[in-house]
């Protein structure tokens, strides 16, 4: 017998081994280690947490090797963002985990993380979609995006036929009237109520304490500042202790299941996030989305976001957009409307750039050679 086939009867019997021992599949979930603002030591308190209470997750730290934390599993890496980034990413391409606990990571535009809260008036969780990222440049669109991406995310979790509601916004009542008529184009969405007395699908801020649906549509920056208030409602604002962070990402034609918590994210934060993920990636939440989008689309949601569209907001300008190269560097400041615009002047200066939406708001990517001039050509324009 050769090694390569010994090695794959090595690996399969730790799997079964592995199997037995905890009553089922186990899910290996990734932990970018570093960059708390709570320390390290808080991040794997995490990880221990969700080790402890779920047999099924096994928690890959990622990072420096903290002593103390050797029941954890371990990549380890430089004390280096960018190192620890990298390898979260290999490991998941490479199949190591499932998905992955991270602070930050650059989201391509049209795709966003549905965070979860616990509703403080009933004790009822409620997913938020959408928390980080930005699913498309206008409010509008975005929001029915998120219908569709909140709603697959509560069926990985195991809620059937879950509730949605709009946050009363600038811009939802038009999404509300969007989705109703796909609803009667054939798109099952179970529309919530408010608690109010009259009712409706477009909520207030005492429904949200109350817990008055499944899934609260809003844009992404709006649901960032919720996770946060409801997050440390108890903590005095420094520190996140209850809910399970601003939640795994979605796109259409995205896989990698990474989800977000917050440099004052605590353990009991990160632990859940841990679980939530884990739960996400059994529940096989990329496939669920696919499905989720197709049955929208059967209804017309194409069609919608067209209406949706802000009217006049295609350039007529044709400008080439330079051979992709590796995008290294960020540069933040530019605002959410202006991403597509500021990208298109780099090009026009032959820059190749992406757009991207960090955790704390938009950032242009292009490679790190190339920074200096394009904060230039950014700031000449206007843009920062």
């Amino acid at each position: 017998m050769n090694e390569s086939k010994r090695l794959l009867i090595a690996d399969a019997l730790a799997s079964i081994v592995e199997k037995a021992r905890h009553g089922g599949p186990v899910l290996r979930i990734g932990l970018m280690a570093a960059g708390s603002e709570l320390g390290s030591e808080e991040i794997l308190r995490g990880g221990r947490l969700v080790q402890e209470e779920y047999s099924f997750v096994r928690v890959v730290a990622i990072g420096p090797r903290l002593p103390g934390f050797d029941d954890l599993e371990w990549i380890e890496t430089p004390d280096c963002a960018a190192d620890i980034a990298a390898a979260m990413e290999k490991a998941m391409r490479d199949g190591a985990v499932a998905g992955a606990v991270a602070m930050h990571f650059p989201f391509p535009i049209g795709v966003a993380t549905i965070g979860r809260i616990m509703t403080p008036g009933r004790g009822k969780p409620m997913f938020i979609a959408s928390c980080t990222g930005s699913t498309a440049l206008q409010r509008p669109e975005a929001l029915l995006y998120n219908v569709v991406y909140g709603i697959a995310t509560a069926k990985a979790c195991g809620i059937k036929d879950p509730t949605v509601a709009f946050l009363n916004l600038d811009g939802a009542g038009p999404v509300l009237r969007a989705l109703t008529r796909m609803r009667e184009k054939g798109y099952a969405v179970n529309f919530g109520t408010s608690k109010r007395g009259d009712g409706g699908s477009l909520l207030r801020g005492n429904d949200l304490v109350a817990g008055a649906v499944d899934v609260l549509v809003c844009d992404s920056l709006t649901g960032n500042v919720l996770v946060k208030l409801f997050s440390t409602f108890t903590s005095g604002g420094r520190y996140e202790s209850v809910g399970w962070g601003y939640g795994p990402s979605v796109g259409e034609g995205w896989k990698n299941i990474v989800s977000i918590v917050s440099r004052a994210s605590g353990a009991p934060v990160i632990a859940n996030a841990l679980a939530l993920t884990a739960k996400v990636a059994a529940g096989k939440l990329p496939a669920l989305v696919a499905s989720e989008l197709a049955d929208a689309r059967k209804a017309g949601f194409d069609a919608a976001l067209a209406e949706l569209k802000p009217k006049g907001s295609d350039t007529t300008e044709d400008i080439r957009k330079p051979p992709v190269v590796p995008v290294d560097a960020e540069i933040p400041g530019v605002d959410v409307l202006d991403m597509e615009n500021a990208v298109q002047a780099l090009w026009k200066e032959g820059i190749y750039a992406e757009t991207a939406m960090g955790c704390t708001g938009p950032v242009v990517r292009i490679q790190v050679a190339a920074k200096e001039n394009a904060v230039a050509i950014l700031k000449n324009g206007g843009f920062i």
